[in-house]
């Protein structure tokens, strides 16, 4: 899948990484998924394609995936890092805490606000994440 998204496995290429195959299975895990898989997820996903593939593998190479760029790390709360290939535009998040659900969005009016805070503080903003933790509004489970 080469759509939206760069292909990881031409990001590793390009930055002089050896591609295995098993690399090359995880690295188009990692290019087709949509949902912010942990490593965990990722083992499941790979081992599906190829059974040799072992949980320390997958391990290393998110590790090198992300020493090298190529993929972003993010910390949702829930005690499990998850991945992303590092995005060609900026986006957000909003993690749904119910189902633990990681919804990407972009506003041009939140980012024009954090840009105003920043000058307004005296600082140029050069970076940012923003992650929003929300319950569904009918959310009849805690009412």
């Amino acid at each position: 899948m080469t759509t939206a998204k760069t292909n990881i496995e031409a990001l590793c290429v390009s930055k002089g990484m050896r591609m295995t195959e098993q690399r090359r299975i995880i690295a188009r895990v990692l290019a087709d998924s949509a949902d912010h898989p942990d490593v965990e997820e990722l083992y499941r996903r790979s081992h599906e394609i190829d059974k040799h593939i072992s949980i320390s593998t997958v391990y290393r190479t998110v590790k090198l995936f992300e020493d090298a760029g190529i993929i972003e790390r993010h910390d949702f709360r829930e005690g499990r890092a998850r991945y992303e290939q590092i995005p060609e535009s900026h986006h957000d998040h909003l993690i749904n805490l119910r189902t633990g659900e990681v919804i990407e969005f972009q506003s041009e009016a939140i980012e024009k606000l954090q840009a105003e805070i920043a000058r307004k503080l005296g600082y140029k903003l050069v970076d940012h994440r923003l992650e929003l933790y929300a319950v569904p509004i009918e959310d009849k489970a805690r009412r």
